[in-house]
């Protein structure tokens, strides 16, 4: 059976990468704010990774996706398109969606923003949302089954009265954006699958407030939610340790040690 584990010297490649993406959402976060079109924001990421970090916007031509990075309002769950005339409003939660190549690796990390003050219900699920990737990250150590992660998610979100959007899942990464294996966020059969040391994947539930089926807009990418309700979705590239985990992409607002010591 495959380990999917990484070299180390590609694990080093992968963390600055990982560690570019989360610069690239602190970065950004001064800069969302009522009346801000979502093209705006990509413009000022592009030119962040091309000029500042001299990397490449993993997301430009990614199957024809035509910008930067992913910018998701309100009951997009996913892959929103930045544009110019897409202007985001007071009370609005926003995800971006930022992977970076450098060096030939891949590093990916997204996160919710608030635009302005935000509205109690709209802030409760981005909570839940990244308090159950926590719980997740939190899980993880060399030795347990790949299905953990999405049942730790799964049960969680339910409790909470959301659902889990089982369209889109984690994935490794490396040399390739998406890699082998898949990360379900819900509990199902994972053929054995045991987490080993050197793994590397991201996890990036996607919550919703409603039912948990989505729709593709007409423009290809854009995934909303089937009901109209309201979506989040948090995401962070992991690294397996011998000892639990290692947050490749975190922030450092987050409150989080960037090593997980599970056993």
């Amino acid at each position: 059976m495959l380990s999917y584990s990484k070299a180390q010297k590609e694990v080093t490649k992968i963390r600055l990468a990982s560690s570019l993406a989360a610069d690239v959402l602190e970065m950004v976060t001064s800069y969302i704010k009522p009346s801000i079109t979502t093209g705006e924001l990509d413009a000022f990421c592009f030119m962040y990774i091309t000029t500042i970090q001299k990397a490449i916007p993993a997301s430009l031509g990614y199957y024809g996706f035509p910008k930067s990075i992913c910018v998701s309002i309100n009951e997009v769950v996913c892959h929103g398109i930045p544009k110019y005339n897409h202007i985001i409003k007071e009370g609005d939660i926003a995800n971006i969606d930022v992977a970076v190549l450098k060096e030939g690796y891949y590093g990916d990390s997204s996160k919710m923003f608030y635009v302005g003050e935000a509205i109690y219900i709209y802030k409760e699920l981005c909570i839940v949302t990244q308090e159950c990737l926590y719980l997740a990250i939190r899980s993880i150590k060399p030795g347990i089954r790949l299905r953990t992660i999405g049942k730790t998610i799964q049960s969680y979100v339910e409790h909470k009265g959301y659902s889990v959007v089982k369209d889109f899942c984690g994935h490794g990464i490396g040399r390739k954006l998406h890699e082998d294996p898949h990360i379900p966020h819900y509990n199902t059969p994972d053929n054995g699958l045991i987490l080993k040391e050197g793994m590397v994947f991201t996890i990036e539930p996607m919550v919703n407030a409603g039912e948990r089926y989505v729709l593709v807009e007409e423009d290809g990418w854009s995934v909303k939610t089937k009901d109209h309700s309201l979506s989040a979705q948090y995401e962070h590239t992991i690294l397996v340790t011998k000892d639990g985990c290692e947050i490749m992409s975190l922030r450092t607002e987050e409150p989080l040690s960037i090593y997980i010591h599970s056993i």
